[in-house]
């Protein structure tokens, strides 16, 4: 069986050692990059199962390569950095993470969000094609469409969906949501349902701004509507 890759995009010696130690010792394959045009290079290359992104590159902002690795690159990004202020978070989300991680960091919940991004990524073989309204989901493709054009979605984006369509009628509250897909030590990171409803509305949704699928519920979730 081929191990799961993990490229560490990341100039810092230290952190890259000892992420390097504590990815093999996991029995993963850990492909290195020190600057965002290395990184780059090395996701077409090697197309890594997940990356470990820092935001402080050398040769450009983590945000923008953040962005520019989710014109293509489908597979999670776990954001590893020193900034720890709200903006940092919710823009890094925006543009495409699957996680935030805050230096310095604890190795043991580090490899329980990895485990937890690659448990999400992994296609659900057991569900058929759906088809609601204009919206197509093969379950076992993980593909999803609309309008027959297919919808590029993040694997959390994809997890949450898939969340929001099994449970299609009932509200889930932020707190459900959140132990759901983050797990139950994020109950109080609010901000994340709303980024990423927000980013699904936006793929899927007529009209974002009014929308017919995954609507609202005030205080309280969202709630999907497939009739």
């Amino acid at each position: 069986m081929n191990k799961e890759s993990i490229l560490i995009i990341d100039d810092e010696a230290a952190i890259r050692k000892l992420l390097d130690i504590t990815l093999q010792s996991n029995g993963y394959k850990v492909l290195q990059a020190t600057t965002a045009k290395e990184g780059e290079i090395a996701a077409a290359m090697h197309q890594p199962d997940i990356i470990l992104l820092d935001l402080g590159l050398p040769d450009d902002d983590g945000q923008n390569v953040l962005k520019i690795l989710r014109g293509w690159f489908l597979q999670p990004i776990i954001i590893l950095s020193a900034r720890h202020s709200e903006l940092d978070i919710v823009k890094a989300l925006d543009n495409g993470a699957n996680d935030y991680l805050v230096k310095p960091f604890r190795t043991g919940e580090l490899m329980a969000r990895i485990r937890s991004a690659l448990r999400l990524s992994k296609p659900n073989t057991s569900e058929p094609i759906l088809t609601i309204k204009n919206l197509s989901i093969d379950f076992i493709a993980r593909i999803v469409k609309k309008n027959d054009d297919i919808v590029k979605l993040t694997t959390t984006e994809y997890a949450l969906l898939m969340l929001l369509v099994k449970n299609e009628g009932k509200v889930l509250t932020h707190a459900f949501i959140l132990r759901e897909i983050w797990g139950p030590g994020y109950v109080e990171r609010s901000e994340y349902p709303r980024v990423f409803i927000g980013q699904l509305r936006k793929k899927i949704e007529d009209n974002p701004n009014h929308p017919t699928l995954i609507l609202t519920e005030s205080g309280v979730g969202y709630r999907f509507v497939g009739d």
